[in-house]
């Protein structure tokens, strides 16, 4: 979006009333689980609300669209439904928190015409997209949009601003699969190589997070100069440096998303069929858990936690799981067929005779069978391995 200057400030007063709203509707919660009665508080009647609240305070919520306040709401009833996912799954639960002005950024329509219209001035040849207490705001449409606008987001990145549309296209045909290529490939993902192929080749990791580290931590270092207070406290050079700091942590998003992109559609094109890793990433980055030294109270034991922040650094460098969704949702428009497959003991198992030992892997790029004498790279052992595993379970499928 290019808005105006006034335009960008109303668009900033309404991410911070919708901020505002979230965190009284948490607190609000909060403070009903802690009295003695642990009385629950549900959507239906935090949304009941809305309409007191509005005439209450017209100047700020009564000035914005119903329904992006109950998709606020929504967006924090989902919050602690996901909470108590996990707490009864018994993993590590993360109870919703209270949110910064500045870690607010986006706010959702459900419903084109609702609080918002998409293409409001379609006489013009410029594309608007119009919001209730906003105005008329231009937009660089990048694309034509296909099918029908169903909901309407607006993000803000720093000082640019965006309108994210979801469309419902299910009046049009279904996209037309790719022509066949009669070929089937098994990847597996790594640190050094970005990923490695079960025919031998081989994409080279382009670690753009390590490429900018370097400017990354200067213009951190700048910053940690100012002290922390509020936006609108900020002076000029503070702010250049809050600035460049985003700037470069979205530059390296956008490399990493480019890249992605790329390889994924290389893949899709040349393959019939795909297998990968279907690997844990949230487990793969944690930190070892602290070793107390049992004769010396106080006092832990080394547990490699340096070591592993530099992996797990190089990990979320790589952006395997972002990788993975867009590789799906491309095989997906292409008619291609991509399946996820358990990684465990791929690089430790023999492709040619299926003797399985972690001494098969004496290095981290070797791989030297100790029972037929096999040798390879370990990553296309890894890969060839997981093409087998794939294809065994699409048969399984099909029956």
């Amino acid at each position: 979006m290019r808005p105006t200057v006034g335009q960008a400030a109303a668009l900033t007063a309404m991410l911070a009333d919708h901020c505002s709203l979230y965190n009284g509707a948490l607190q609000e919660r909060r403070d009903a689980y802690r009295h003695v009665s642990k009385t629950s508080i549900e959507y239906g009647q935090q949304s009941a609300q809305l309409k007191e609240i509005r005439s209450f305070d017209p100047e700020r919520q009564g000035r914005w669209s119903f329904s992006s306040q109950q998709a606020t709401l929504r967006r924090l009833d989902k919050a602690f439904q996901a909470f108590f996912r996990r707490v009864k799954a018994g993993d590590t639960p993360g109870c919703p928190r209270f949110r910064g002005v500045n870690w607010f950024d986006t706010v959702d329509f459900p419903k084109d015409g609702d609080g918002c219209r998409w293409d409001s001035t379609p006489h013009d040849p410029v594309t608007r997209v119009r919001f209730q207490g906003v105005g008329h705001v231009k937009v660089n449409q990048h694309r034509p949009v296909a099918g029908n606008v169903k909901t309407v987001s607006v993000k803000r990145e720093g000082k640019r601003w965006y309108v994210i549309l979801t469309a419902d296209q299910a009046d049009q045909a279904e996209p037309e699969p790719w022509p066949a290529t009669g070929s089937v490939v098994g990847i597996d993902m790594g640190i050094v190589n970005f990923l490695a192929d079960s025919g031998g080749e081989f994409v080279p990791s382009p670690r753009h997070g390590r490429k900018a580290a370097a400017k990354l931590e200067s213009a951190q270092q700048a910053l940690s100069r100012f002290p922390r207070v509020r936006r609108d406290k900020r002076t000029a050079n503070h702010q250049r440096a809050v600035q460049r700091v985003a700037d470069l942590h979205r530059k390296v998003r956008r490399q990493r998303l480019d890249h992605a992109h790329k390889t994924a559609l290389d893949l899709v094109r040349e393959h019939d069929f795909i297998a990968h890793e279907d690997l844990r990433i949230r487990n793969m980055v944690k930190a070892p858990a602290s070793k107390p030294d049992p004769g010396q109270p106080g006092i832990f034991l080394p547990s490699g936690a340096a070591a592993k922040a530099g992996l797990n650094h190089s990990i979320s460098d790589a952006g395997w799981g972002g990788f993975r969704t867009i590789l799906h949702a491309k095989a997906e428009s292409a008619g291609r067929e991509v399946i996820a497959v358990d990684p465990r003991n791929t690089s430790r198992t023999c492709p040619e005779c299926g003797h399985v030992s972690a001494e098969n892997r004496p290095t981290q790029e070797k791989f030297h069978c100790v029972s037929c004498g096999h040798t390879a790279h370990a990553d296309t052992v890894g890969a060839l391995n997981v093409l087998r595993a794939g294809l065994v379970r699409r048969d399984a499928r099909k029956g």
